[in-house]
C-alpha cells in the first residue's frame, strides 16, 4: 500500500521544494507538479504528486490521527 503524505511547500529551488511535515523539513521533486511556497502538497516516495486545498490537506491529517489511535 502507498501513502502520500500532505505538507507545505517551504521553498523552491530549481526542480526541487523542501516540504514540511509537522515541522520536519525534506526535501521533494517538483517534476510533476508546479509548486510555490505556501502551497499544501501531497508527497509519496520524495515525489510530489498534487496540490491539495487547505481543508483536503486537513482532512487527511486527522484521518493519519485517527487510524494511528485505533492502531494504538
Amino acid at each position: 500500500m502507498c501513502v502520500a503524505w500532505p505538507g507545505t511547500v517551504i521553498e523552491v529551488r530549481d526542480r526541487k521544494a523542501v516540504v514540511d511535515f509537522s515541522e520536519n523539513r525534506v526535501e521533494a521533486r517538483t517534476g510533476l507538479v508546479e509548486v510555490e511556497p505556501g502551497d499544501r502538497v501531497l508527497v509519496h516516495a520524495g515525489c510530489i504528486l498534487q496540490k491539495v486545498s487547505e481543508s483536503e490537506a486537513e482532512e487527511l491529517m486527522q484521518l493519519f490521527h485517527d487510524l494511528e489511535e485505533s492502531a494504538g
